[in-house]
């Protein structure tokens, strides 16, 4: 019982080097297409070799899954609508780079689950598609001039818009779109809808700029009043504690817990747009630049230039590259060679 207790903790303890040894290669690696990238490769296989030394008698599954978690993770990237023609992509290091032009207002950004962008062209009243490698198409129209404006996915894939004039319909819109492109309305009579996001419970929750409010929905529909900011709310996103954060045209930033207590997570005179959460709980905030604020709410800037839609790229596992199944290949011979040396040096039972 003693040696099986011993084994016990040697695995557990493994699997805290291999959590640590994620988090740390998962920073090594940026998008595919980096100059840098055979740098970072290298230097990411002699750290897991480095594990595969030290780790090789104890946990072969746990190493394993290091090899191919470590090896595939990417960098998540911040995509930025600056409201006039470009989409722009920022790395997390900052370098940026065009992802999309030629646009007529993106105001409004968000990814599905499979990876693609969507985008609400405020002057155009279309929602475009851009695959990853940045080939666009038309998702759905017919949301008239100075429509269209937050994007927001729920769990089943469908797109809600927030459509600021309510296109041929008159007044402030929500419209749900599911993936196969069938448009229905979800709420209706709003006054100037901005931002969207749900909770982590399916409720849509929507800044209504023109009255005020911060509007909840449930999945069925159901309206009701979650708060009353003092201003004029923009952008709404939630952290992964399930607070919800507030930006509001000229004032500060709000953080509601889920009863709806308030307090100032930022004090200042904004002239926000987008919100958006990056995956380690620092929250970003469109106002012209783009600002970066800690959990604990210290502020820098992270990027210069105009800015008005925000979201930040899912973390992916892609299938690993041919020189990654090679370590992988590497990492079990070795497992395999120690498995065998073990079993033939174990007494008989």
């Amino acid at each position: 019982m003693r040696r099986r207790h011993d084994q016990g903790n040697s695995v557990f303890n493994n699997s805290q080097h291999v959590l640590a040894c994620i988090g740390q290669s998962s920073k090594l690696v940026e998008p595919s297409g980096s100059t840098n990238r055979t740098k970072e490769l290298n230097t990411m296989k002699t750290r897991l070799t480095k594990v595969i030394r030290q780790r090789i008698a104890s946990g072969p599954l746990m190493l394993v899954a290091v090899l191919l978690l470590a090896a595939s993770a990417q960098g998540q990237n911040l995509f930025v609508g600056n409201g006039l023609n470009d989409i722009a992509e920022i790395t997390p290091s900052g370098a940026q780079s065009t992802f999309a032009s030629g646009l007529n207002g993106p105001y409004g950004l968000a990814f599905n689950s499979a990876g693609d962008l969507f985008e609400a062209d405020w002057n155009s009243g279309n929602i475009y598609e851009f695959t990853p490698g940045g080939v666009q198409s038309t998702f759905a129209s017919g949301f008239g001039l100075d429509g269209p404006r937050g994007l927001a996915f729920n769990s089943a894939g469908d797109l809600f818009v927030a459509d600021w004039n309510g296109g041929a319909n008159g007044g402030g819109y929500i419209t749900e779109i599911t993936p196969g492109g069938v448009q229905s309305t979800f709420a209706s009579g709003l006054s100037s809808p901005t931002g969207l996001a749900f909770d982590s419970a399916g409720d849509l929750f929507e800044a209504d700029w023109g009255s005020g409010k911060i509007y909840e929905f449930t999945p069925g529909g159901v309206q009701s009043t979650f708060a009353s900011p003092s201003g004029e709310p923009c952008g709404v996103a939630f952290n992964s504690a399930g607070n919800l954060f507030v930006a509001e045209a000229g004032g500060p930033i709000y953080e509601f817990t889920p009863g709806g207590v308030k307090s100032t997570f930022a004090s200042g005179s904004y002239s926000p747009s987008g919100l958006a959460f990056n995956s380690a709980g620092d929250l970003f905030l469109a106002s012209g630049n783009i600002y970066e604020f800690t959990a604990g709410g210290v502020q820098s800037t992270f990027a210069s230039g105009e800015s008005e839609a925000l979201a930040f790229q899912g973390i992916t596992l892609p299938i690993p590259e041919p020189s990654t199944w090679a370590l992988v290949s590497l990492g079990l011979s070795a497992l395999l060679v120690s498995r065998r040396r073990k079993a033939s040096t174990s007494p008989p039972r």
